[in-house]
């Protein structure tokens, strides 16, 4: 039997991360806990571009773009959507959810989801590094570990 794993090595790799600067005080987290996986697995800082959006809705668009130059070999996607009184924010979610995929598989790049959907602000600020863990950094380990897994199949 064989098997494929990827490392978690990006030393050689050039990432972008797209990032929402809406809900700042969550996706600000979100970035500083991509950034951290990214330095402790070997990137080098000028091999990293952060781009900032105005919100969710905007990332598919600028991971496109980022997707098209043929110059990362991953992008990391990063923001927050937070229920509010009507039920705007899972069409949003599932949107942007979406379109992050299909940008993924039209291009071959591997992305790494970090959209936080939750009902409240303390959900998100949980999922930023506070009680669950950093999803920022979740989403950086992901795109790493599949660029190197690809690169072996």
């Amino acid at each position: 039997m064989k098997e494929a794993f990827g490392r978690l090595d990006s030393s050689s790799l050039r990432i972008a991360i797209v990032v929402s600067r809406f809900n700042e005080m969550v996706t600000t987290r979100l970035l500083h806990g991509a950034l951290d996986v990214l330095k402790r697995t070997g990137c080098r800082d000028e091999a990293i571009d952060v781009v900032h959006v105005p919100g969710s809705f905007e990332i598919p668009l600028a991971a496109r773009v980022l997707a098209q130059k043929n110059e990362y070999q991953a992008l990391v996607c990063l923001g927050a959507v937070i229920k509010g009184e009507t039920d705007h924010d899972r069409h949003l979610g599932s949107t942007v959810t979406d379109a992050i995929g299909r940008i993924g598989l039209e291009f071959g790049i591997p992305i790494g989801y970090g959209l936080v959907t939750v009902d409240t602000a303390e959900q998100a600020l949980d999922r930023a590094g506070l009680k669950q863990g950093n999803k920022g950094a979740d989403a950086a380990l992901a795109a790493i570990e599949m660029v190197t897994l690809l690169k072996g199949l």
